[in-house]
């Protein structure tokens, strides 16, 4: 069976609804799993065809478990969605292909880049973009941002504007990067769903405009054909080791239009399903890509320009459920 597994699913319904919806074109009878620390509990789990308990990341013989997982219930592609997955997956990818197995994620060596901020800023300057000045702790201009160099969720984020708000553990914890401060009053924010095929090729760029953010997710956010997508395209359109989703994320100055990296997932991120029902089918491509050898896939640029997407909560119900 062509089945495919999407870990660490969560809330991610829409992401897994598209799979479902896609991989159903080509197979009838293939199924989406999922799985999470806690399926029970996991919105995404209980709408897929079937869902399963597995140890975090971070415990021993997690790969095992989950190759023996994928052979014993037929799944041939894995698409992971989390961060603190995406380096032992990558580091394994070669380990699950003789097992028959896709892992679509980057290579280890770039996303061990996109892992550590610093690296990142590094990369960033290799393909002539620009990105926040890097102070050092001795040495640097307020006001600043604040964050770890392996952060993820905003966690252990602050924005400091004065001297007194600067406290002992900013300055000790090594993890801290002390930064330029761009302001989200002078700049817009975009996140650009990026899809590279196996060779590494760039077939698709869309740029989401960030209208809001709740918990660290876009809420609110527009399609927008940027001036910037040519160039970024043509900066962008080989990068070794980049498969599937990229998801990239830059500050657009409203003064002088310059452009700021920021960060950049190598994964799905939360907002992809706007790009998703903009007509970027990163679903199907990879089915088409891993599933039917010679099928190459063309670069796309016909998605829908200014498509708005206003998220809100939905309900999941689970009858007869017991604690």
């Amino acid at each position: 069976m062509n089945n495919i597994l999407i870990t660490s699913a969560g809330r991610r319904v829409s992401l897994v609804r598209f799979f479902q919806k896609e991989l159903k074109q080509f197979f009838y009878d293939a199924k989406v799993f999922t799985t999470d620390a806690n399926p029970d509990y996991a919105a995404a789990c209980r709408i897929s065809d079937g869902a399963f308990k597995v140890k975090r990341v971070s415990e021993p013989n997690y790969i095992e478990e989950l190759i023996d997982l994928a052979l014993a219930n037929g799944i041939k592609m894995i698409i992971p969605t989390i961060d603190t997955e995406l380096l032992i997956l990558s580091q394994n990818k070669k380990l699950f292909e003789e097992k028959g197995i896709i892992v679509v994620v980057s290579d280890y060596e770039i996303v061990k880049i996109f892992r550590d901020k610093r690296l990142t800023h590094q990369f960033f300057e290799k393909y002539f973009i620009n990105c926040a000045k890097e102070y050092s702790k001795d040495n640097y201009q307020l006001p600043i941002y604040i964050k770890p160099f392996d952060g993820s969720r905003s966690i252990d984020n602050y924005i400091i504007f004065k001297e007194e708000q600067l406290t002992e553990y900013h300055f000790t914890n090594d993890k801290l990067m002390f930064l330029e401060y761009l302001d989200h009053k002078k700049h817009t924010e975009f996140t650009i769903d990026l899809y590279y095929d196996k060779n590494s090729e760039l077939k698709c760029l869309i740029p989401r405009q960030r209208i809001e953010v709740r918990e660290g997710e876009v809420n609110k956010a527009v399609t927008k054909e940027t001036f910037f997508l040519k160039d970024l395209w043509e900066k962008m359109k080989k990068i070794d080791g980049f498969v599937g989703c990229i998801t990239f994320q830059v500050f657009v100055n409203l003064d002088n239009q310059k452009i700021f990296g920021i960060e950049i997932n190598p994964r799905f991120g939360g907002g992809y399903p706007l790009s998703y029902l903009a007509g970027g089918n990163f679903p199907k491509w990879m089915i088409e890509e891993y599933f039917f050898e010679n099928k190459s896939i063309e670069p796309f640029h016909s998605w829908e320009k200014d498509l708005m997407m206003l998220r809100y909560d939905d309900e999941i119900l689970v009858h007869n459920f017991k604690h």
